[in-house]
């Protein structure tokens, strides 16, 4: 029994040493599963084929890509000229060489909201349009007309008629997260349709000076010139934003890119379309976020909220008893930390109705009553505050 024993361990131990060096020197030699081998491959008929990577963002892109549209502009800029050059007679002889205009192009990007032709794009790309024309992914064109514009969170509304539009899947943007892939096509610097690929750096970016109502989204998804009004979008190709700013030094995208997020989209949307404008609360007061330098110099006490700089006469504030340098404390029983929150809380007042603020005045709290306003124009305000 103990000579088998021996046989059979000296057996096993030879078969060892003989599959290690075949393992080692000749390993083509054994019929192993070739699946195992090539986890990125499959077998047919003996011929190893290329499984296609899972990373691939190809149905997000199909999916949203032909909704997003490229907007080209156009403006007359009427050059200023000698007054011998409007001489009828010397018109009526060179005509043409003595016109005093110049057609003035530029081109962004753009996002079909709807079947029917509504599209997104941002205030700066046709604010001061003359001529706006859409070109679709599949070559279709057709000349768009300004529904409306809220400059204040730098989007836009404009209308086209074709049949059989693509209408873009609204995300939701409320289960975002830092970290999450995004998307981002449009038009750079007018090459043609772009996608580009990044992830959410940040949410709910805000004190920026980019606009009055701020709260964007972050994407380091490079965003170029002829981006703005484009679409940011997710991995399953829902819109999670409108592309609509850049931090850069050079013109070029730098990893710093800024997004409007669909929630504030869809609401401003949604008011041009029914009503042609947004209507926001507001209660005339010029804020000042109170920093550390500015609490010290002032023994304010308090190192966040707002200060009171400035308030309008007779309006909204002024009639409650609202005076500069007061710290408003909240609103509606809320907190104000910065005026950011102070803008986008009052923005959502009903013009007419009551609420009730706090405002802190030479170390005393002091509530107050303001029947609140609407918001004047940005036009209107820019005038005010001349």
């Amino acid at each position: 029994m103990r000579r088998l024993w021996l046989l059979f361990a000296q057996t096993i131990t030879v078969c060892l040493a003989i599959w290690f060096v075949v393992v080692t020197l000749k390993p083509e030699w054994l019929d192993l599963d070739k699946k195992s081998l090539m986890p990125d491959t499959q077998v047919r008929e003996g011929v190893a084929e290329a499984v296609p990577a899972q990373s691939s963002y190809r149905e997000a892109v199909s999916r949203a890509m032909p909704a997003v549209v490229n907007i080209y502009t156009t403006k007359e800029i009427r050059q200023p000229q000698s007054p011998l050059l409007d001489d009828p007679f010397l018109k009526r002889f060179f005509g043409e060489r003595f016109n005093d205009t110049e057609k003035q192009m530029s081109l962004g990007s753009g996002v079909v909201a709807t079947h029917d032709g509504y599209i997104l794009t941002n205030n700066h790309v046709v604010e001061t349009a003359d001529q706006i024309e859409v070109a679709f992914e599949d070559g279709r064109k057709a000349a768009a007309k300004l529904v409306g514009t809220d400059p204040e969170t730098d989007l836009a509304v404009i209308k086209i008629n074709l049949p059989d539009l693509p209408a873009i899947t609204f995300g939701d943007v409320e289960n975002a997260r830092v970290g999450d892939v995004v998307l981002a096509i449009g038009n750079p610097f007018g090459v043609g349709q772009t996608v580009t690929m990044g992830i959410i750096s940040a949410l709910g970016r805000s004190q920026l000076g980019i606009n009055i109502y701020e709260n964007f989204i972050q994407t380091d998804a490079a965003i170029n010139p002829g981006n703005s009004g484009g679409a940011l979008i997710d991995t399953s190709g829902n819109l999670l934003g409108i592309n609509s700013a850049i931090y850069s030094r050079s013109g070029g995208s730098l990893g710093i890119g800024f997004a409007i997020p669909v929630s504030t989209v869809k609401t401003v949307m949604d008011a041009i379309i029914s009503k042609g404008q947004v209507i926001r609360g507001w209660i005339g007061v010029e804020p000042r976020d109170i920093t550390p330098e500015l609490a010290e110099n002032l023994f304010l006490g308090r190192e966040e909220g707002v200060i009171i700089a400035a308030v309008l006469k007779n309006g909204p504030a002024d009639k409650a008893g609202v005076k500069p340098g007061d710290i408003l404390v909240s609103v509606e029983g809320q907190t104000i930390s910065n005026m950011s929150e102070m803008f986008n809380l009052i923005a959502k007042l009903k013009p007419d109705s009551k609420t009730k603020i706090v405002v802190l005045r030479e170390g005393k709290e002091f509530p107050l009553e303001i029947i609140v306003g609407k918001r004047p124009s940005k036009k209107k305000l820019e005038n005010q505050s001349q």
